[in-house]
């Protein structure tokens, strides 16, 4: 595989150059995991098993294990630990996930999210005066790491479904962390773009010499996470979360000179993941599962779905590869929808209840009509949260920074399972905090900073044991008639996570469209705000037509980083195929 990895290094650095030559380069200098270029890429199709991640080296491991007659969550395992190592901006073992599989029968829905310390109050991200603490000093330091969760959770998953022994999965990463990597170019640009990685002195001696990101093609070795995933590869998650690495964790967040922590090595041992009722709602000749709170993307997806179904979307393809304004103009109208209940209803609901009924009131066919009874021939700009029927509880608005550098892989295995996985730090880089060769999480940002405002107390506001509600989408599709897995997709992004994955839906669902043409689609949506649209991707007389209809419009470089595998009929047999993210240095392999 070593030329698959030069072509797709080779591919990534000619798009960095030429994202940083773009006009509108500067555009992302506010997000944290910025954006590094677009590379054109082509669907892969395979008969009997695939893997789809964020980087060529970890596709590599979860295909080597399906290859050996792995399940899906058997890849998926492999490919996270070594996306700990080449992709540690994005997630890792010091963070969290949340995963859908589907083991032939069955949907399941698990919850790695992280949680906050035992002594975390409310007020964990104000000052004296009770105001919200600026960006900086919630995410660098030890105050926002919240317990991390993957490493349980995936073993619950395992334990359920795997076929290799625990062991054998992390052969890949250790090999990998002791012979090292080449730096690849979207990695040394988000190291010469952060400005907080370097304060912590255990990160400074590994990214960087002399202050400088190691050059792209430098070999990189980090025996410190060797060590620590062989211990948890004989010692289990338990190694992690109790022992050496659960001690080291907790001195290092509470020992940062300007901003320590609260987590303790108590908190890591009392972690358990969870198995949840997935969010489940019929689309058309669909149905389409995503993940429950405190995960927001099943909800809010469902609920832009059920908005779009009688618009008509189906007629409004795109031609040439080019989405027209009334197409972009329902998909946004919708997610403002969305996006309004979100940030007033949906949080952990281990401790806050959902309205009503909870998930069926805010998936009500009569309630999403009336919402949908909204959208006009003009935007609506900012759309009101709604009242469900039966609403016993009123929330305020939530204030939580929530940051787009995530991970996300998807895989189908030979024994008839699929699965969906989101995973995170949060932040670039996290906490900007580096103890036995990975790095901590900053997901406790993602709780809101505020607790209350004149509505009343915030939903997702910070409590102890709670887990910050998030955007993350990982996402099944099924067919209605035969029950069989259709599609699996998910992306990073932030809180625009809900939009790009929403987008690979519509463009495959309605559109017809292959998961890798719906991917590669310029990416549009609103969060109940501007509408965005992804730089240079939309034609000016499609701008034009949105102004006309009163859009407030903002262009970036989205840096979503979509995968998604997909069953597909063709010349006269069923087959997978497989998609990544022209954003991203994503890559399928599959047999």
């Amino acid at each position: 595989m070593i030329e698959l990895h030069k072509l797709a290094a080779a591919a990534s650095l000619a798009a960095l150059l030429a994202a940083l030559a773009s006009p509108h380069a500067g555009a992302q200098d506010a997000a944290p995991e910025i954006a590094t270029g677009y590379a054109e890429k082509a669907g892969k199709p395979a008969a009997k098993y695939m893997v789809a991640a964020a980087n060529p080296h970890a596709t590599e491991a979860g295909y080597q294990m399906l290859r050996r007659g792995g399940a899906a969550i058997d890849a998926a395992i492999a490919t996270q630990l070594v996306l700990t190592l080449v992709e540690p901006q994005s997630s890792g073992i010091g963070g969290g996930a949340f995963l859908m599989h589907f083991d032939g029968k069955r949907v399941q829905a698990y919850d790695g999210r992280e949680t906050a310390p035992s002594a975390a109050t409310e007020r964990l991200f104000q000052d004296a005066d009770g105001k919200p603490v600026s960006r900086e000093t919630g995410v660098v330091g030890g105050r926002s790491v919240g317990a991390p969760g993957v490493l349980r959770m995936l073993e619950l998953a395992h334990r359920e479904h795997g076929k290799l022994p625990w062991a054998a999965l992390f052969a890949p990463a250790i090999k990998l962390a002791e012979n090292g990597f080449a730096v690849s170019p979207r990695l040394n640009a988000l190291l010469a773009h952060d400005r907080y990685l370097r304060r912590d002195p255990v990160a400074a001696a590994y990214f960087y010499q002399d202050g400088k990101p190691w050059p792209v093609g430098h070999v990189l070795k980090n025996p410190e996470l060797a060590r620590t995933l062989r211990e948890i590869a004989k010692g289990g998650a338990d190694a992690f979360h109790t022992g050496r690495i659960a001690r080291d964790i907790a001195a290092k967040v509470a020992a940062h000179p300007v901003n320590p922590g609260l987590l303790t090595a108590a908190d890591l041992a009392g972690y358990q993941p969870k198995e949840r009722d997935p969010v489940c709602a019929d689309y058309k000749a669909w149905t389409v599962c995503g993940m429950p709170p405190p995960s927001s993307g099943g909800v809010a997806i469902a609920q832009m779905l059920g908005v779009l179904e009688g618009k008509g979307m189906e007629k409004l393809a795109p031609v040439d590869g080019k989405v027209g304004a009334e197409a972009i103009h329902l998909f946004t109208e919708a997610g403002r929808l969305a996006y309004a209940d979100r940030n007033r209803y949906l949080a952990d609901t281990d401790f806050v209840p959902l309205p009503g009924r909870g998930v069926a009131s805010l998936l009500d066919k009569r309630y999403l009509a009336r919402r949908a009874a909204l959208i006009t021939e003009r935007s609506m700009g900012r759309a009101p949260a709604g009242v469900p029927e039966d609403v016993a509880v009123a929330w305020g608005a939530d204030t939580a920074p929530e940051r787009p550098s995530t991970s996300h892989l998807v895989a189908v295995d030979g024994h008839g399972a699929g699965l969906s996985m989101t995973t995170s730090v949060e932040d670039a880089f996290g906490a900007r905090q580096m103890v036995d060769g990975f790095l901590l999480n900053n997901q406790l940002t993602d709780f809101s900073f505020d607790a209350a405002d004149e509505n009343g107390p915030i939903a997702n506001r910070v409590q102890p044991g709670k887990r910050p509600r998030s955007a993350m989408s990982p996402t099944l599709v099924f067919d209605k008639a035969t029950k069989k897995l259709v599609l699996a997709t998910g992306s990073p992004g932030g809180s625009a996570i809900i939009n790009y994955v929403a987008k690979v839906l519509v463009g495959t669902l309605d559109w017809g469209l292959d998961v890798q043409q719906a991917i590669s689609l310029p990416n549009f949506g609103s969060r109940n705000g501007p509408t965005e649209l992804e730089a240079n991707r939309v034609a000016p007389e499609v701008l034009e037509a949105l102004k006309a209809r009163g859009h407030d419009i903002r262009q970036y470089e989205q840096n979503s980083g979509l995968q998604g595998i997909q069953r597909l009929r063709r010349g006269g047999r069923e087959l997978w195929f497989g998609g990544a993210d022209p954003r991203r240095e994503g890559a399928v392999l599959g047999d």
